[in-house]
């Protein structure tokens, strides 16, 4: 009896050349899905602060809970909850910074951000955020994966497998990381159970961006040609053998590897930046920095990349001498606040804001209460469930307020929005449904949002 496979191999249809034609045509490029309805936006850019930012000390301004700075949280409040570190009955703190409203919206943000504070009209901004977890790494994981647990696909990586990516010579799915990177590492940007390829590709901001990009020396660029075909002949020979899709997914990464050689250094070229777009972001070319990954962050969506991911440590203002709220805290807001802001700017006065969804916010929030004392310069927060978030672009309905806190920023007690609820909207803002976007699995239909969720519609614009 003839196999499948015998049948693609002995009637000339081999996988390896089905795999190699397509990397020949454009639409090789393409998700393996198509949307399941118009498009709000074609490029994420999801602006992570690890961490976890306090919402309390940054957009979640609480006057009662300035107020009552100092005196123990009510005890019904907190029975029977759970803390990272925190115990018995902790101390209230409210936020030692100064707010003030701005834009038309009248939006409260903290003094530690002036640049952001001048596009919150262009914005939308989440107070009622939440997560079932509270330690980092699984919440990461849970933010970026839909899953606590490592081994599920990121979202970058579905995003890529159900739309592709829209350039030819770069990935669909690029990460860059300034400041301490994630805990969750690959964890938050692999492929999972999906076809490698469609995994996140690290590009670094300073040195070669992407490592083995260029040629050895005394490699040329027709030696290099040449290599490459003699490895795809064997790869295609091997994949004719075993029908291992992992193979074609080799024969696709060397191919757009050759690719990458030419375009990604002219990508990350910012000597051709206006002086007024270096302004704008206060990048220095050939510096590492946040501010330089938003630019880079730009130029890739101009050049067709679907989801980059930008990340920024670190928020885990604890207290103690080197993670506190009154000396850290400020710093690592003007590391981000310039940038975050000029993006969205940037995007907007090229025409890219529109097709361009940017996201800002980390894997949760901080706790009304202190850690250390309230006489203590350097004290801090702890790991909290409910947290603040912006959008921006893409669909997103500019200006829109979604949800609330109650009076000391603890629970939420207005339109609740996990982080289910936001991968869904994400995907809603991209065309796809979220319940349709699918991949079996071990005899299983999986999705970004497991079983939860459902696209926020005051989000959307």
């Amino acid at each position: 009896m003839m196999t499948r496979r015998d049948l693609f191999r002995n009637g000339g249809f081999g996988i390896g050349g089905m795999a190699l034609g397509s990397l020949m045509n454009p639409q090789a490029f393409a998700g393996a899905l198509k949307p399941h309805f118009a498009p709000k936006a074609k490029h994420v850019i999801f602006l992570c602060m690890n961490g976890a930012p306090s919402q309390l000390d940054l957009f979640d301004y609480k006057p009662k809970l300035k107020q009552m700075s100092g005196s123990k949280v009510p005890e019904e409040l907190i029975k029977g909850e759970r803390f990272a570190f925190l115990s018995g009955v902790p101390s209230l703190l409210g936020t030692p910074f100064q707010f003030k409203q701005y834009g038309h919206t009248g939006t409260y943000v903290s003094e530690h951000l002036p640049y952001i504070s001048k596009i919150v009209d262009d914005a939308a901004f989440v107070y009622s955020m939440t997560t079932d977890q509270f330690n980092h790494v699984p919440a990461e994981l849970q933010m970026f994966t839909g899953s606590a647990r490592p081994g599920r696909p990121s979202m970058g990586a579905w995003i890529n497998y159900g739309l592709g990516s829209e350039s030819e010579d770069l990935p669909g799915f690029v990460v860059m990381a300034s400041g301490r990177a994630p805990r969750c590492g690959s964890g938050c940007i692999g492929s999972g159970f999906l076809p490698t390829r469609f995994q996140g590709v690290q590009f670094r901001s300073g040195g070669d961006p992407v490592l083995s990009l260029s040629n050895p020396d005394g490699m040329g660029d027709s030696i290099r040609r040449a290599t490459l075909d003699t490895l795809r002949d064997l790869n295609q020979e091997k994949l004719e053998q075993c029908g291992d899709p992992e193979i074609g997914t080799r024969i696709a990464s060397y191919e757009l590897a050759y690719k990458m050689q030419t375009s990604v250094p002219d990508l990350v070229d910012l000597s051709k930046e206006s002086a007024a777009t270096h302004k704008l972001y206060g990048t220095e070319p050939g510096k590492k920095s946040f501010g330089n990954n938003a630019l880079y962050a730009r130029r890739l969506v101009e050049r067709g990349v679907r989801f980059v991911m930008l990340t920024h440590g670190e928020w885990d203002h604890h207290g103690g001498p080197r993670i506190n709220l009154k000396e850290h805290f400020p710093k690592i807001c003007r590391e981000v606040d310039q940038a975050s802001a000029a993006l969205v700017l940037d995007l907007k006065q090229r025409g890219l804001l529109d097709e361009t969804l940017v996201i800002w916010g980390g894997e949760f929030g901080r706790t009304p209460m202190l850690q250390g004392s309230i006489n203590d310069p350097l004290v801090g927060r702890d790991h909290h469930r409910s947290f603040t978030i912006w959008m921006a672009g893409g669909g997103v309905k500019a200006g829109a307020r979604i949800g609330a806190t109650d009076e000391l920023g603890y629970r939420v007690v207005e339109d609740q929005v996990t982080n289910y609820d936001l991968q869904a909207t994400i995907l809603h803002l991209l065309g796809m449904d979220h319940k349709r976007m699918t991949y079996r699995f071990q005899g299983r239909d999986f999705r970004l949002t497991d079983v939860h969720g459902e696209a926020v519609k005051k989000l959307i614009g």
